[in-house]
């Protein structure tokens, strides 16, 4: 039997794709631009973590599970990603694919014990592990301990392409982060991505349609560790460094504000989320002590103007989805 959908769902797809194609190339003529007017190290690092926040937005913004240690993937990733390209000789390519398996393997054992648990619980759970790997990371040999793993060399890609190069870097970590942003976007808006937004509204009227949630859940829990280890791989390439920062629980809370920021729930949210903090942070260094409380109060500011975010609040303000 031909399935037939309804007019107003089909035109709302319609429109969906048109809000997403127009924004997504403003965002490509943006990148575009930039390097020739902003530092291309800081986009670089606003690329990385974009990209993590667009990985923790996957989980939290569509299954609605609030991680608490999602610098478990990131800052794991980075060191094994360092620790390759440093010590192993690997080319960049292969470096960022061992940190983003390892990863993958750090989300299926996390998310096989997390998911068990819903709501604050799943929160502590995650949270505990990532601090426990933070201290194995503490004591570790090969992680460097409190000097982390420094002087990574970037590498050849592919052998042919110096990634030593600030503009070749910067075109490499644009290409996989867009790549990254578009198989994010097939994500949501396939029919796995449907059975995990009804998740997050319903859990149990989704059980008694005959869903596994559970497996749902793991599954989406792999895929978002593995994208954040991509970004932490790319990182610490980008740095030449692998540090407890990447593993610390205040990363966690870093790109949770990025996502809170942005728009949770929505696609370019946590990129803008992610380019505000980035900025802030290296912009307002000059103030010394004083950022944390700058931050905080711009924070607070957003939070109570902008309700649903950033893009959020665009996307209502226009009447789209973004």
């Amino acid at each position: 039997m031909e399935r037939v959908l309804d007019p107003l769902v089909l035109q709302r797809r319609r429109e969906t794709n048109v809000s997403f194609v127009v924004g997504f190339a403003i965002m490509v003529a943006l990148f575009a631009v930039l390097p020739f007017v902003a530092y291309p190290v800081f986009l670089m690092q606003a690329l990385c973590f974009a990209l993590f926040a667009c990985a923790f937005n996957l989980l939290i913004g569509y299954v609605g599970l609030v991680s608490f240690g999602h610098a478990l993937y990131f800052g794991w990733a980075s060191y094994l990603a360092a620790y390759a390209a440093k010590t192993w000789h690997l080319q960049p390519e292969l470096a960022i694919l061992t940190g983003t398996a390892t990863a993958a393997v750090l989300g299926v054992i996390a998310g096989g014990v997390a998911i068990r648990r819903q709501g604050i619980y799943f929160a502590m759970i995650t949270l505990a592990l990532a601090q426990m790997m933070y201290f194995f990371a503490l004591r570790a040999p090969f992680t460097g301990g409190e000097d982390g793993i420094q002087s990574v060399p970037r590498g050849r890609l592919f052998g042919h392409f110096d990634l030593s190069n600030e503009m070749t870097m910067y075109v490499f970590i644009l290409v996989v982060v867009l790549a990254a942003f578009l198989l994010i976007y097939r994500i949501i808006n396939s029919p796995f991505g449907e059975v995990l937004k009804a998740i997050r509204e319903n859990e149990q009227r989704t059980i008694s349609l005959g869903y596994n949630t559970d497996r749902y859940k793991l599954v989406v829990f792999v895929l978002s560790a593995t994208l954040a280890g991509l970004a932490g791989s790319l990182k610490a390439l980008v740095f030449q460094l692998a540090s407890l920062t990447d593993v610390h629980w205040t990363m966690s809370g870093d790109v949770l504000l990025m996502t809170l920021l942005g728009g949770l729930g929505t696609v370019f949210g946590p990129v803008v989320g992610a380019f505000a903090v980035i900025a802030m942070q290296n912009y307002l260094a000059p103030f010394g002590q004083w950022v944390l409380v700058i931050q905080g109060v711009i924070f607070v500011v957003c939070v109570l103007v902008f309700r649903r975010g950033i893009i959020g609040e665009l996307a209502y303000f226009l009447r789209v989805e973004l």
